[in-house]
């Protein structure tokens, strides 16, 4: 030990004994006095332990579970019931549905809860839609899709089974961009019929060297589902649209 950390030593050793002496003469009124400035901590819940793998897996499979039927729209449920399914099937016991009733009924709640979320947004989309076509230079096809012709090419028009190659951005009605092949700065190619149904109608109307705008109403769209993050349920969508070629 150096003469420095000696010094050190005794200097803490000392100030140690010092704040003893003073503690110790302190009056019970001044200690009470300053004890009323003291804030204790409240004590803080525990979170449950899992306390073994199976105790993870169990509440992982939950959050799982649940995270998927949220974004579905399901937002209650009556837990009881759903332990009891989820038991029966796990130890064979008979169940009160069977396998096809389970997801006959899964299929319809989630499109009714889906309906109702995504009300909202396709009444927007829907009067967008009313309005929009309003527009000198907007038609309407028997479907419901809106297109306006940008630039009108002399090329040959493809069919519903032909391979395309295009640029393209894509917009929700307020305007905001979800996707671009022109931002990328790479065209895609792709057949027409493995596309959405505005897609596929409306490609159809543009000769090659075409730059036509799409106005798709939902049902033409990604429907009541929406696509990812991105596209919500039942949103009506703007595509410009750019026929580069077709192939082969």
């Amino acid at each position: 030990m150096n003469n420095t950390m000696l010094k050190n030593t005794v200097f803490c050793a000392t100030a140690a004994t010092l704040i003893s002496t003073i503690t110790s003469c302190s009056s019970v009124k001044e200690m009470a006095a300053n004890t009323k400035h003291i804030v204790y901590a409240t004590p803080q819940p525990k979170t449950p332990a899992l306390a073994s793998s199976l105790d993870s897996l169990s509440y992982a499979l939950g959050m799982i579970d649940a995270t998927f039927f949220k974004s579905q729209g399901v937002d209650t449920i009556n837990y009881a019931l759903m332990n009891k399914g989820f038991e029966e099937v796990l130890k064979d016991k008979k169940t009160l549905l069977t396998s096809q009733q389970a997801d006959m009924t899964v299929r319809e709640q989630l499109q009714a809860f889906m309906r109702k979320k995504s009300q909202a947004t396709i009444e927007e989309g829907e009067k967008f839609l009313a309005e929009n076509k309003k527009r000198e230079g907007v038609k309407v096809t028997a479907s419901g899709l809106q297109y306006e012709v940008l630039k009108l090419g002399t090329g040959p028009k493809p069919s519903d089974t032909s391979t395309v190659k295009v640029h393209y951005e894509g917009f929700l009605i307020n305007g905001k961009k979800f996707d671009s092949s022109r931002d990328r700065g790479d065209p895609i190619s792709f057949a027409l019929n493995q596309v959405i149904k505005g897609w596929t109608e409306g490609v159809q109307l543009m000769p090659v060297g075409s730059r036509f705008k799409f106005y798709i109403p939902y049902t033409l769209g990604y429907g009541e589902q929406g696509a990812g993050g991105a596209i919500p349920g039942g949103a009506a969508l703007i595509f410009d649209v750019e026929l580069i070629d077709i192939g082969k």
